[in-house]
């Protein structure tokens, strides 16, 4: 039953893709705010598609006790499962991302109109400072931004080097930062096929204030959400 209902979910989600690609696309070049908002209703649409055909419920946690923003969210990355969800429920934030996703054909089109930050991985200091510089003019319109240290999904239970981005991104901006753990990939695996039935559970910690050192920060963020996350795998059954 459950690779059945993982062949529906992509068989909807391709064909939600073609619509919407051929559909949507003119908004790109005449209207971009609406681009933007079809982009995010696709999104709320995946969640609701996983909980509806795969039984994959999705519990967002702490969101709402949150004080005003904007804040620097760092998220564990796991499955496509947190990037639908984060877009869907952070409406205003912009997401740091690799330049080669702008690349994908129409996906690229519509991620690049969502005002995205786009990094050369490759571009060593000069990309981060063009990074940190794009999200300072994010922050000053009262947006919060998106990164996922680690720069790809993991596997649950396995930890990657945190990227410096981060610890660029916490200094340049001096504004709280909020790590975000989760269990996502217990259920829909790193370039997994099959969505498994169960409640992820997606967790915003207490915020990290700004004006730490460097390296203290570094060292707390990877011990709140190396340790949120792996907290939320043992509730729902382990890695």
């Amino acid at each position: 039953m459950t690779w059945l209902r993982s062949l529906v979910f992509l068989a909807v989600t391709v064909i939600a893709m073609l619509v919407v690609g051929i559909v949507a696309s003119p908004l790109l070049a005449f209207d971009r705010p609406r681009a933007v908002r079809v982009t995010r209703w696709f999104s709320r649409f995946e969640v609701a598609v996983l909980r509806v055909i795969a039984d994959l419920d999705l519990e967002m946690r702490g969101l709402d006790m949150l004080p005003d923003g904007p804040f620097l969210f760092a998220a564990k990355h796991q499955s496509a499962m947190e990037t639908y969800a984060l877009t869907a429920c952070l409406p205003q934030a912009c997401f740091v991302l690799k330049q080669e996703i702008l690349q994908v054909p129409v996906v690229g089109w519509f991620v690049a109109a969502m005002d995205v930050i786009a990094v050369d991985r490759s571009g060593g200091t000069s990309a981060l400072k063009s990074m940190v510089t794009q999200a300072r003019a994010v922050v000053a319109q009262g947006r919060s931004v998106v990164i996922f240290p680690e720069g790809t999904r993991v596997a649950p239970g396995e930890l990657q080097r945190y990227h410096p981005g981060v610890a660029a991104l916490y200094t340049g901006l001096d504004i709280p930062v909020v790590p975000v753990a989760l269990n996502t990939g217990l259920f829909w695996r790193r370039r997994g096929f099959l969505k498994h039935p169960g409640r992820a559970v997606i967790a915003f910690l207490d915020p990290i204030p700004p004006g730490l050192e460097r390296k203290a920060f570094m060292a707390e963020l990877e011990t709140r959400i190396e340790g949120g996350t792996r907290t939320l795998l043992d509730e729902a059954g382990g890695a």
